[in-house]
């Protein structure tokens, strides 16, 4: 049965906080998102006091507590003055940052965390806390990369192949939607350096970009049909750097979505090469998708 995709919902926004300046403009990104979804936004410190309960005494964990606590209030503060009817709230946890957050998006909400941290004691230095989130989410997880000066470009980009890559474009353009923005669907297809000396391979290579690009103006009309007011671009390029396109194109975009899970073998559990370059290159905050078990089944064969 064809779903209803116009009641597409995206769900609360859950933010994770740590003090830091990336997580601070993570915290005003992410009341920007809940307040275009009509939905609350949810602030979250995870202190880790239970895993450092043999190193910390009482009063450390006090101080822990004390500063938590002011950190989320200060950080409401600031996100109510944005957007004053926007509804905040706030949460202290005494588990780790990464197991915080997946416990507070309780399998519906979205997750969002900043580029970096402060580093040291509570820190979400993508790379520990950032990664874990992204690698193991059951829930779409977005990186907030860029500033807060950054220019509005008006263009959601979502890096998609084929119809398997149906429900994150689907969510991609709920995105443009809301954001009164075009969408722009991007595929890249890697060309191996060496195929240029080879006929047969290169003739290979063509056909299958051929394909591909069929595959990909298929879905872009499947979207059009579902949002005929979205304006949707549909490109095919090929490069040597799948993550170097993409990371060029995200230079124009306000958003990148992509399909975040990927099969066991990957960089971590579930992230691929490409995905890693973006979390860490991307010049726009970029929101992962969590794939189903039949499209990571596809991706390992």
């Amino acid at each position: 049965m064809e779903r209803n995709n116009r009641s597409l919902d995206l769900g609360s926004v859950i933010v994770g906080v740590d003090g830091s300046e990336p997580a601070r403009w993570a915290a005003l990104w992410a009341s920007d998102e809940a307040a275009r979804r009509r939905r609350a936004l949810h602030i979250v410190y995870g202190s880790d006091v239970d895993g450092r309960v043999l190193e910390l005494s009482d009063d450390d964990m006090e101080r822990v507590r004390v500063a938590g606590r002011e950190l989320l209030e200060a950080t409401a503060e600031a996100v109510r003055a944005r957007h004053p009817a926007l509804s905040v709230t706030t949460e202290f946890s005494r588990s780790g940052p990464a197991m915080s957050l997946r416990r507070a998006a309780s399998g519906r909400g979205t997750l969002v965390v900043g580029s970096r941290g402060p580093g040291g004691f509570g820190s979400s230095a993508l790379g520990s806390v950032g990664l874990e989130v992204a690698a193991d989410a059951r829930t779409p997880v977005i990186v907030v990369r860029g500033s807060e000066d950054e220019a509005v470009h008006g263009v959601v980009l979502a890096a998609a192949r084929d119809e398997r890559d149906l429900d994150c474009v689907r969510h991609a353009a709920r995105e443009a939607e809301l954001r009164k923005a075009s969408l722009r669907l991007l595929y890249v297809q890697g060309v191996l350096r060496s195929v240029g000396s080879a006929a047969g391979a290169a003739d290979g290579q063509k056909r299958a970009a051929d394909h591909r690009g069929q595959s990909l103006r298929a879905v872009a009309e499947r979207i059009r049909a579902e949002y005929p007011s979205l304006t949707v671009q549909a490109d095919l390029d090929r490069s040597v750097s799948v993550a170097g396109v993409l990371v060029e194109a995200s230079r124009h975009a306000d958003l990148l979505v992509m399909g975040g899970r990927r099969s066991s073998g990957r960089l971590g559990r579930t992230l691929g090469h490409v995905t890693h370059s973006l979390l860490h290159h991307a010049h726009c905050p970029v929101e992962l998708i969590p794939r189903h078990a039949d499209e990571q089944r596809s991706e390992a064969s």
